[in-house]
């Protein structure tokens, strides 16, 4: 068995693309959850991390590391704050994994799914409308109408891969990767 350097064993902070794909996967969740801003405080606390995020102000400050919001925060953000964002997230996939399923399903009929579909981007161009930069070309891309469906749906499935056994490995593993 092959040693692993203590370089590769240090955890690694993620990359400005990584954050921006973290914070557009919780806009996802709170997309598809009414209540998903107090369901990640109470995922939190489930989770053990009211000492980092005690408060919906707290978790709020951590995800304004993303360069897309309209109120951004400068500096690094801790390793273990988005170790605790990525697990809260993971969680919520898990429970919002039926719904996640529907949405991807090709079984459903073409009309439900597109409905379901037209449901979620109109929750979510609202939440990104609302918090988001819109002059920044990530958010018009979302918004865009061509462009925009195509981006959401890589969103929703790698949302629906980051639940389950391995999931925060998985969903690491796809926010390192400078290519996703």
């Amino acid at each position: 068995m092959a040693d692993v350097s203590p370089a590769l064993s240090r955890p690694t902070p993620l990359p400005r693309r990584g954050l921006e794909r973290l914070d557009l996967m919780l806009l996802c969740a709170e997309a598809l959850d009414l209540n998903g801003g107090e369901a990640m405080v109470w995922m939190s606390e489930q989770l053990g991390f009211q000492s980092l995020f005690p408060n919906r102000v707290e978790l709020w400050k951590r995800r304004c590391h993303n360069p897309l919001r309209r109120t951004t925060r400068r500096g690094q953000l801790q390793v273990e704050d988005t170790d605790a964002l990525i697990r809260i997230l993971t969680s919520m996939a898990e429970r919002l994994y039926p719904m996640l399923r529907q949405l991807l399903s090709a079984a459903e009929p073409e009309a439900v799914s597109e409905q379901r579909w037209a449901l979620f981007r109109s929750r979510l161009q609202e939440l990104i409308q609302e918090r988001l930069n819109l002059r920044r070309v990530g958010v018009r891309k979302l918004l865009d109408p061509i462009e925009g469906p195509q981006l959401c749906h890589q969103l929703i499935l790698s949302l629906a891969l980051s639940a389950g056994t391995g999931g925060v490995e998985r969903l690491k593993a796809s926010l390192l990767d400078p290519e996703a």
